[in-house]
């Protein structure tokens, strides 16, 4: 099975759920137009493997995607053990990884709700070489020998 897209989601402000949409266009060195991460910086796009939120919700937590504030929910792809620098072809865009995890600074309410959270160990970031549009169904491939 190939990996690919599952959703893609959008905030207007940091710190909140994501909402699904129905694609959304990534801009070179920027992000998501209309996401309130895209900018001039290394966590431009946020992305979470699906595997991860059935964790969550096999715990009995009613959450699913967008909920853990991530851009991009992908599946069949073990994102947290791609390496700082993987480059990632989803669909028609590129971007290379940055980072993996983060630190937590304020507890989420689904940390409350569960007592744990998977973005800060599992959800990871990049930014954007090649721009394009992204929606679900799209092929998520590594590039190149890793």
């Amino acid at each position: 099975m190939s990996a690919k897209v599952l959703a893609v989601c959008i905030s207007e402000k940091k710190g909140e759920r994501k909402t699904p949409v129905a694609s959304v266009e990534l801009k070179e060195n920027h992000g998501i137009i209309g996401d309130a991460h895209a900018g001039d910086w290394h966590r431009q796009v946020s992305l979470l493997a699906m595997e991860s939120i059935r964790k969550m919700q096999a715990l009995g937590l009613s959450v699913d995607t967008g909920d853990f504030a991530e851009n991009i929910t992908t599946e069949g792809i073990e994102l947290v053990s791609l390496p700082i620098g993987t480059r990632l072809s989803i669909g028609p865009t590129e971007m290379e990884v940055t980072q993996i995890g983060k630190e937590c600074h304020t507890r989420c309410a689904i940390y409350y709700q569960a007592g744990d959270c998977v973005m800060p160990k599992e959800g990871i970031f990049a930014k954007v070489l090649k721009g394009g549009t992204v929606k679900p169904g799209d092929v998520v491939a590594v590039i190149g020998d890793w």
